[in-house]
C-alpha cells in the first residue's frame, strides 16, 4: 500500500514536501523503485522523479522533465517513506501527485510499468 501526504495550497515560489508511506505484507520493496507522477486536469499522467530503494539512486528523467532542477526525491529506509521536496513552485505545478512502485529495471518514466499506486495528494499553486 502507498499513502501520499503533504499536499496543499501554496503561493508561487513556495515549497512543499510530499511524503509517500510505503507498506505491504511480505514485500520489502528493496528491489523496487518508487516514483512520483503528477496529473493535471485534462492532461496525461506525467513522470516527476523516481528513486531506487536499495541503491538510493534518484532519477529525474530528461532536462525538460517536470522536476527541472527544482524537485528532489529521497527515501527514508527507517520510516519507509519516499519524499519529494518541491521548491520554487509555479502555477503549472498544480496537479494531483501520485507515488507508485515498480520492480522494473527500465522505463521508469512510463506509468504503465508501475505495479502499485497511491490515491494521490492535491497540490495547488495559486496567488
Amino acid at each position: 500500500q502507498l499513502a501520499e501526504s503533504g499536499g496543499g495550497i501554496v503561493q508561487p515560489g513556495a515549497s512543499l514536501r510530499l511524503s509517500c508511506a510505503v507498506s505491504g505484507s511480505g514485500r520489502t520493496f528493496s528491489d523496487d523503485a518508487v516514483a512520483w507522477f503528477r496529473q493535471a486536469p485534462g492532461k496525461e499522467r506525467e513522470f516527476v522523479a523516481a528513486i531506487r530503494w536499495m541503491s538510493n539512486s534518484p532519477f529525474y528523467g530528461g532536462p525538460t522533465g517536470a522536476a527541472k532542477g527544482r524537485f528532489t526525491i529521497s527515501r527514508d529506509n527507517a520510516k519507509k517513506t519516499a519524499n519529494l521536496q518541491m521548491n520554487r513552485l509555479a502555477p503549472e505545478d498544480t496537479a494531483v501527485y501520485y507515488c507508485a512502485v515498480t520492480s522494473s529495471d527500465s522505463g521508469l518514466e512510463d506509468p504503465r510499468n508501475y505495479d502499485y499506486w497511491g490515491r494521490g495528494t492535491q497540490v495547488t499553486v495559486s496567488s
